[in-house]
């Protein structure tokens, strides 16, 4: 799926609102369930999947590697898994990862264990700028290799290890990285341990929770993960919940614009995802999540949310790993907010799509907004606006989903004429943005690149 390159032009406030909406699914779950699907015994079925760039690349990388992927309709769809170490892809096999860092990590952590790969592995622009360092480190103590040697980034050639031995490995804030380890040490030899002190992302765990012969979780205050290699992994059945990163934008649409009221149901409520959340309660902010219940190992739940008077946001950097897709929307949200708000142990954000500390401040500084950057930490000094004063903000291609919705929605609030260049690039995670943004009655122009 290619879209074509269009801009977005926003230059008029949107009114007050009072709607309830379903957003985007969850692309984290279900890139993850293709990924596993592909590797377990038998057809795994899944249901409201994300429809977005990114997880057609995820089906487009796993056909190239012979799995079978049926679309039954209605965003449900059936994987006919051949079972650990299974793809089998023809000679000088490409792998376009696209723009998902996401799936260039997992798949990489299950090839790495497959016997008898060798292939070149690339993305678009911006995650060819992204460095895999990190990554290509891991997997080749699992005896993976990648050419030409200490070259960091894509393309790559990629050669598979015929004779993986677990590892240890104490994982940092990546959960990409936490489940490329797990997912290579599924078809090692012996086990792989990872010792976790900061909780990140855990929905890979929360999707192989029943294969307990291949996986053993303690989960104190230090988490230990244990995979014992070889040992086949169970088909599954799975409805994909919302994704709490793409209903953030709404939330903060709602909380900054006067007289609002918003119901968005059926959200993902991983305690691991709502940093977001938390913070903004913390600031004063009217949210409350209702009719939580656990879904296939997930907690699942509506989200409310009214316009709020907010107090300046002071996140420290144990908020990064639960918050790390919205930070720029918060950047934006603390703009509105008269006095100082900070975030800390924010560095990694450098490594995203773009990097997103300095793009955002591009942003802010166009708005008359002052932000200072340094070691980590990130000051934005919030003001009221002046109502009549007519401004331009113009994003330019940085290939960056997030940053281009945060840039909406300041032009949603302020009235701005704001510009963003190639907007479609937010199809790689939430291609109904646009159509919600209409439904709660906001006004925009597209406009071929």
């Amino acid at each position: 799926m290619n879209s074509k390159k269009f801009s977005l032009v926003i230059n008029k406030p949107i009114g007050d609102f009072k709607k309830t909406i379903i957003v985007d699914s969850d692309k984290s779950i279900s890139i993850r369930s293709f990924l596993i699907g592909s590797i377990s015994e038998g057809v795994s079925s899944v249901k409201n999947v994300l429809e977005s760039e990114d997880v057609f690349s995820t089906i487009n990388c796993l056909r190239k590697l012979k799995i079978k992927i049926l679309y039954v309709g209605n965003k449900t769809y059936k994987i006919f898994g051949r079972g650990l170490g299974s793809y089998t892809p023809k000679k000088s096999l490409e792998l376009n990862f696209g723009n998902s860092g996401t799936l260039a990590r997992l798949i990489i952590g299950i090839l790495t264990s497959t016997p008898n790969i060798d292939l070149k592995i690339f993305g678009d622009k911006s995650l060819n700028k992204r460095s895999m360092k990190k990554l290509i480190l891991l997997m080749n103590k699992f005896g993976a290799d990648f050419f030409p040697r200490n070259k960091f980034f894509f393309p790559l050639r990629f050669s598979s290890s015929n004779y993986p031995i677990g590892i240890s490995y104490k994982s940092d804030t990546s959960a990409q990285l936490k489940s490329a380890v797990i997912l290579a040490g599924l078809n090692s030899y012996g086990n792989t341990e990872i010792i976790e002190n900061l909780k990140s992302r855990d929905h890979t765990e929360n999707m192989l929770k029943k294969n307990k012969r291949s996986m053993q979780i303690s989960d104190g205050y230090t988490k230990k993960i244990k995979i014992f290699g070889k040992k086949s992994l169970e088909n599954f059945s799975l409805k994909v919940p919302g994704d709490p990163s793409s209903a953030a934008f709404f939330v903060a649409l709602t909380l900054l614009k006067k007289d609002s009221y918003l119901k968005i149901t059926n959200v993902g409520l991983n305690p691991t995802r709502i940093g977001f959340y938390s913070l903004l309660k913390r600031s004063g902010a009217k949210i409350k999540f209702i009719n939580k219940r656990k879904v296939n190992n997930e907690k699942v739940g509506d989200i409310i949310v009214r316009s709020s008077v907010l107090k300046p946001i002071n996140a420290s950097k144990k908020y990064y790993l639960n918050t790390t897709d919205e930070y720029p929307i918060l950047f934006i949200i603390s703009a509105f907010i008269k006095g100082n708000s900070f975030f800390s142990g924010i560095s990694d954000l450098k490594n995203k799509e773009s990097d997103r500390i300095k793009e955002m401040q591009k942003i802010l500084k166009q708005i008359g907004i002052f932000s200072a950057y340094k070691n980590g930490k990130l000051l934005i000094k919030g003001k009221n606006f002046e109502k009549n004063k007519t401004k331009k903000v113009k994003v330019l291609d940085l290939g960056d989903h997030r940053i281009c919705m945060s840039a909406a929605i300041l032009g949603l609030i302020t009235g701005y004429e704001v510009k963003i260049n190639n907007f479609e690039t937010v199809g790689t995670s939430s291609p109904s943005f646009l159509k919600i943004i209409k439904k709660l009655g906001g006004s925009f122009a597209k406009k071929s690149n």
